[in-house]
């Protein structure tokens, strides 16, 4: 292809929206309901995993966020991703898989599964600096 920029890296992988998960979620909707109704909708799973968290128990939020960040990869690579390149934090969407890679890289943390957090904190500056830095913002 003339013109293609052969060092540029893996082009970004952008995951589908699913409306009426998000919606349900948006409206209030309790996120284990939308969960157990959408099971491959990440952002139920991260909120799931934040709210177990806040709650003081890391273990059922290393629970939720391993669901969230394993539903997450598949979807990954039903979108065309090859285990690397940038999942962009703008992209509303991804947005459920970086929260879950987080919550996994906190809860492990708090259950001192520390290779485990140094791992997942690599994967997502790798994945998307911007989520990295705005999700280290809001704990």
């Amino acid at each position: 292809m003339p013109g293609e920029n052969l060092l540029s890296g893996p082009p970004e992988t952008l995951l589908p929206d699913d409306p009426a998960a998000r919606e349900a979620l948006e409206s209030g909707i309790d996120p284990a309901t939308v969960a157990a109704a959408h099971p491959a909708y990440s952002p139920a799973w991260a909120a799931l995993a934040d709210r177990a968290f806040a709650a003081g128990d890391p273990v059922t939020s290393y629970a939720f966020a391993r669901t969230g960040y394993h539903r997450g990869l598949d979807q990954l690579r039903r979108a065309g991703w090859r285990g690397q390149g940038p999942i962009p934090w703008a992209h509303e969407p991804n947005r459920g898989f970086l929260r879950s890679l987080n919550a996994l890289g906190r809860a492990a943390e708090a259950i001192g599964e520390t290779d485990e957090a140094t791992r997942c904190a690599q994967f997502l500056r790798d994945s998307s600096e911007e989520a990295a830095a705005a999700l280290s913002a809001t704990e």
